[in-house]
């Protein structure tokens, strides 16, 4: 168990906090490009901070504050122009640096008055379809281009939700493999009206750390430890994403009891298919409840999503009864607060990037990575299950929209099957 002051430190975020300033030192994704195309302002709270999110008309991208710095107008309601974005209310123009370019009246009736004022800004970068933001103190490290991103002849989407409760509990779940056996597998037997069988049992783990997070390793019964999920592992990314071989996840906090995820997912047209080359990113939002207000079970992250906003609003870590498999854990929360400790020092923090040739490509361990770059043909499909499930449907998030599942059957050429 944890002090109640030191779970307030890994969990509290906002501007001044040790956490929310170190998390501030990462590029962290806040969602999809392509959210952007049928209206170029979107509201986004990130860290306690309130901001918008905008793409102008020449294509730059832009985070600023929600409220124009003349008299705090909402600049959601506001105007993209060729350069920033204008306030509705009298006309100030900003733009991505947080400059205030224009002031209408004002440069009428005192065109030389000199410097003009600025409002709060973040740099964006997009990437892979995704949008990325930094949000810390200078220098900007290098956005981590990890190397699933630069892989071609696939189909991408992003999946967004909002889920009512802090970032951490969240991210625990990421170097949790015994979850898997009970969650997203027993359960499923019993979600599904059966009372048996239950899945294998976990016989051994091993968590090692790493440059960028932690890898977990497994042996379950029937397998050997010469098995991929043994010798590679699968990664806890840090600080708050979880890589799974062809997809991301990433817990984002929006304050202390709200956590965007943003999950970015990759699948390899069938060989024969080459070259794909998907036209736009498709971002959607994943419904997290029922029409009868009853968290969403049918999929892998709505399940998991209901063990995390199950531990409370904010997990009061005084409570709890750590066990053998929860090793990882304690190891992830070790290290934030010997991170904490060692910013706080003038240590850059961990998995910072300065390098522009390393951050260029990063390779993660990877169990899929084959057949995600050289590609399989459709009828070996069925000697790969998760790849055989993933062709009948979207197992990961509830909801995907129908046009999303009628591009990705375009693009696997597998029609209406």
């Amino acid at each position: 168990m944890l002090s109640a002051e030191k779970n307030k430190v890994l969990t509290q975020v906002g501007p001044g906090t040790p956490m929310g300033d170190y998390l501030r030192r990462y590029w962290m994704p806040i969602g999809g490009a392509s959210e952007l195309d049928a209206n170029p302002i979107k509201t986004i709270r990130l860290m306690g901070e309130d901001l918008v999110l905008y793409k102008d008309l020449g294509g730059r991208y832009g985070l600023v504050d929600r409220h124009c710095p003349h008299r705090r107008a909402d600049l959601s309601y506001g105007m993209v122009e060729q350069t920033g974005i204008r306030c509705n209310y009298h006309g100030w123009l900003m733009d991505e640096a947080g400059r205030v370019i224009e002031q209408p009246y004002d440069d009428v009736v005192n065109p030389g008055r000199g410097k003009r004022c600025t409002t709060k800004a973040y740099p964006v970068k997009e990437c892979a379809g995704l949008l990325f933001a930094y949000m810390g103190p200078q220098p900007v490290p290098e956005l981590p281009l990890w190397e699933p991103f630069t892989w071609e002849n696939g189909f991408r989407e992003v999946v967004i939700s909002d889920i009512p409760c802090n970032w951490f509990q969240c991210q625990e779940n990421s170097c949790d493999p015994v979850h898997f056996e009970w969650m997203h597998e027993n359960w499923n037997v019993r979600l599904n009206g059966a009372t048996a069988p239950y899945s294998a049992k976990h016989l051994k783990l091993v968590f090692e750390e790493f440059d960028y997070g932690f890898v977990y390793r497994r042996v379950r019964e029937g397998q050997r430890e010469g098995d991929p999920v043994w010798t590679i592992g699968r990664v806890a990314l840090w600080p708050n994403g979880f890589y799974l071989g062809n997809h991301f996840e990433w817990r984002v906090p929006i304050d202390d009891e709200n956590t965007l995820s943003v999950c970015w997912f990759f699948m390899r047209v069938p060989k024969g298919r080459e070259p794909y080359v998907q036209d736009k990113v498709p971002t959607w939002i994943s419904p997290i409840k029922d029409e009868s207000g009853r968290w969403i079970s049918s999929h892998v992250i709505n399940q998991d999503i209901i063990a995390w906003v199950g531990q409370g609003t904010i997990a009061d870590r005084t409570k709890e009864t750590l066990g053998a498999s929860d090793l990882g854990i304690a190891m992830m929360r070790k290290r934030f607060f010997d991170e904490l400790d060692a910013v706080t020092k003038g240590a850059e923090p961990k998995a910072t990037l300065r390098n522009a040739n390393v951050a260029r490509c990063i390779e993660l361990p990877n169990i899929t990575k084959k057949t995600s770059v050289e590609g399989i043909t459709l009828a070996e499909h069925e000697n790969y299950p998760l790849l055989k499930v993933r062709l009948k449907g979207f197992r990961h998030c509830a909801g995907q929209p129908a046009e999303v599942r009628k591009a990705f059957e375009e693009a696997m050429g597998i029609g209406g099957n």
